[in-house]
């Protein structure tokens, strides 16, 4: 399995109020479909991914894509 993040200054049409950051997770068919799925379910609960696309190719591997909101912390001192 691999995991490759993309910057967040990656816009999409239907995102130009919102601003998200990008993981991409690539499973290939030798790798296992229960470990990917805990992969997913522990990003989802610990780090506020949500799951935006998913993908099954012919030779059996997969890709989702996972976003989360990118947070602005303001100074208030």
């Amino acid at each position: 399995m691999k995991e490759h993040f993309l910057s967040s200054s990656v816009r999409r049409e239907r995102d130009y109020v919102r601003q998200y950051e990008y993981l991409v997770l690539t499973v290939s068919p030798e790798d296992s479909l229960p470990e990917a799925r805990r992969l997913l379910v522990e990003h989802s609960e610990y780090g506020k991914w949500e799951l935006e696309r998913s993908v099954l190719y012919l030779g059996g591997g997969r890709r989702f894509w996972l976003r989360r909101r990118v947070t602005q912390v303001q100074r208030t001192v």
